[in-house]
């Protein structure tokens, strides 16, 4: 089984202020996947830089990563004073 479940389209706008041409814009999208030795079910994150879509970085998540990343970003809203869900 493999289904897509969210992904982002890099757009020019996500390079923060002040670092045009230091930061390419990335894209990202995030699938699951049990197509493996084991058939155990895993997050599957895709990163790829804008222009050069097959050269990107693409992880295999076990549940328990897949929750520390998710804590992870959680915590990076609330340093930042986003609200968290």
């Amino acid at each position: 089984m493999r289904r897509s479940i969210d992904d982002h389209p890099a757009d020019p706008a996500d390079v923060p202020p002040g670092l045009d041409g230091e930061l390419a814009p990335v894209s990202w999208a995030v699938a699951i996947s049990d197509d493996y030795d084991d058939a155990e079910p895993r997050v599957v994150l895709t990163v790829e830089e804008v222009g050069r879509a097959g050269q990107g970085l693409v992880t295999h998540l076990s549940p328990t990563v897949a929750r520390r990343l998710r804590a992870a970003l959680r915590d990076a809203l609330r340093e930042i004073g986003e609200p968290v869900e």
